[in-house]
């Protein structure tokens, strides 16, 4: 078989090789954290010498007949999701896709994302993820940068790719409709002349005009066996992250990078079992998060996949009498809505056995309200988009300490560095910014050697941005952050991205925009602007600019007129004094209202 290389100079593939390093950071056996595990977790895991496909296709032919998706009470078997896979990544192969080229899939939730993911890399191509709630002008940005050609997108997006400029050129446009995966009398009532089942289709699905419906793209037969695979070494998806510092930038993921991380996760979640999980998908598949969690290690698990076009409590605690999730991996906000509405219904949740925390701190009132109601221990994990993404967490084990985000995941290391001298380590609790290194580590960004140049370091050392303690038995806390990015909801907001467009206003000569502190944990996003003299602050008014050109979640909650901006030297705003100044004037909006 011919080996595919990717186009992209910049995409350096990882040596095959052990994470830890004797004598630099101490061998595995060595770590103060390793005595801190869950007993039969390993210090180091066998790294993968297959591709995800290769995993795929031994998941679909050892699972078979059991179920492997289930959308609204629908299932699909490991054998037709193999079939769909086979048959989808024909449907691309004859519209030109080939090894190294960037198919870009703009979809939630649904059977259809699970199929389009493995046809694409099928093809020893590139998957290259995006929100489907980004506006056009957002998507436009990352199309510009990766270059994808092709497009799978939920005909609700189809819309927005139309209104890109000129300079993308998009040569296939493949629409879905996820009403076509809902059980057949779901959909037929879905389509009923009836105001109520109108609006709840309107929500669903749109018309998409001259794309390829996502049927056709299945009609054409199956792929022939003997096409080539792709490598253990090569790309496999681009995902855009704000990264450290900046515009979103495309971070480059191997299938090494991506099956190791599966393989910590399945190390971590110690006692999993095959073909008996039941994971819930209420977390995105376009975010790093959910793709690995659902999309590798569901699949490398035999699972069973419950997928959620978006997380809606009700239809979790519907799903939960039916097929009882045992995995519910989740962010701390839902977490709490899931534990109190079952409260209140009486719905079990006693059979989730794996629950980690991530994307946000997790606050100890929520840790406590889960595990009165669940039973079984919610942990709290760390990782980020150039990590494939999850490096550290809490053992599920009474070792575990709330709080902290626990302890490198096994094959990895890490280390924290003096913010003004990488090369000095710090003593155990002094404050310093968290390096990580182990197989799930990125090779990069694309086509940006200067943002790559900055984040990761020539011996495979990737900067994270956050500023941590650690304990002597290798607990970590996050105290602070080197990056300025707010993490509202799960998703990395760049404070530069939101402040260009508030300036795009004619009322707004400066814009700083920073996170304040939700008590559901995580931060909303705020705005301070400087006005053009005369101007007024209509609030209203600049958030309703903000969502035309910006996803919701990126929207500042509140916004403030200040009358000068603090500038360095140099002229650039000093965010971080805003910020203080500010944070007085935000106050109020978010104090704890009064019952009486």
């Amino acid at each position: 078989m011919s080996k595919i290389v990717s186009e992209n100079d910049n995409f350096k593939k990882p040596a095959p090789t052990q994470a830890c390093e004797q004598g630099q950071a101490g061998g595995p056996l060595q770590q103060p954290w390793v005595k801190k595990y869950q007993p039969g977790v390993p210090a180091e895991i066998e790294l993968p010498t297959e591709s995800l496909v290769a995993m795929f296709e031994r998941s679909v032919k050892e699972a078979g007949e059991k179920p492997a998706m289930e959308f609204f009470g629908r299932q699909t078997s490991y054998r037709d999701l193999g079939e769909q896979v086979s048959r989808a990544a024909e449907g691309l192969r004859r519209r030109g896709v080939r090894a190294g080229d960037r198919v870009a899939l703009i979809l939630p939730n649904c059977p259809q994302h699970v199929v389009a993911f493995y046809a694409v890399l099928r093809l020893g191509a590139v998957v290259v993820e995006h929100n489907p709630l980004y506006t056009s002008r957002e998507l436009a940005h990352q199309f510009q940068d990766h270059q994808a050609r092709v497009v799978i997108a939920w005909d609700k997006a189809v819309g927005a790719i139309r209104e890109f400029p000129a300079d993308v050129a998009i040569e296939h446009i493949i629409a879905v409709d996820i009403l076509s995966a809902f059980p057949v009398l779901k959909g037929f009532a879905l389509r009923l002349p009836v105001k109520k089942m109108r609006e709840s289709r309107a929500a669903l699905s749109a018309p998409a005009l001259g794309s390829t419906p996502w049927r056709e793209l299945l009609s054409t037969g199956s792929i022939d066996p003997t096409h080539p695979r792709p490598d253990v070494q090569d790309l496999a998806v681009i995902g855009y992250t704000s990264g450290t510092t900046g515009a979103p930038k495309g971070a480059m993921l191997s299938h090494f990078n991506l099956y190791s991380n599966a393989l910590q996760g399945e190390a971590w979640m110690h006692g999993a079992q095959v073909g008996k999980e039941i994971l819930y998908a209420v977390l995105p598949m376009f975010h790093a998060f959910g793709m690995t969690l659902y999309l590798t290690f569901g699949i490398r698990k035999q699972g069973l996949l419950v997928l959620f076009p978006k997380f809606d409590v009700d239809l979790v605690l519907t799903a939960m009498k039916k097929s009882p999730a045992t995995v519910y991996c989740a962010v701390p906000p839902i977490y709490e809505r899931t534990a109190l509405a079952a409260k209140e219904k009486g719905v079990s949740l006693r059979s989730c056995k794996f629950c980690i925390s991530g994307a946000m701190n997790l606050p100890e009132n929520i840790v406590e309200l889960w595990e009165s109601v669940a039973g079984g221990l919610l942990v709290e994990g760390y990782g980020m988009t150039e990590s494939s993404p999850v490096a550290l967490g809490n053992p599920f084990d009474p070792s575990r300490k709330n709080g902290t985000i626990g302890v490198p995941f096994p094959s990895t290391q890490m280390k924290v560095v003096d913010m003004e001298n990488s090369v000095t380590v710090v003593a155990p609790g002094e404050r310093g910014e968290l390096l990580l290194k182990g197989p799930q580590v990125f090779s990069g960004y694309w086509n940006n050697p200067e943002e790559t140049a900055k984040t990761l370091t020539e011996d495979g050392w990737l900067h994270t941005g956050d500023i941590v303690t650690v304990s002597a038995d290798g607990f970590t806390t996050i105290v602070d952050r080197v990056k300025e990015l707010v993490i509202t909801g799960g998703f990395n907001v760049s404070p530069s991205e939101v402040e260009s467009v508030l300036r795009q206003h004619e009322d707004v000569v400066e814009a700083a925009v920073f996170g304040t502190v939700s008590d559901r944990g995580g931060e909303m996003v705020v705005a301070a602007v400087q006005l053009e003299p005369g101007a007024l602050l209509n609030e209203t008014q600049l958030r309703d600019h903000c969502k035309q050109l910006l996803a919701r979640y990126k929207v500042p909650v509140r916004i403030i007129a200040i009358p000068d901006m603090p500038r360095s030297m140099l002229g650039k705003i000093l965010r971080k004094q805003v910020k203080e100044l500010s944070l007085p004037y935000f106050a109020p909006y978010f104090e704890p209202k009064n019952p009486s």
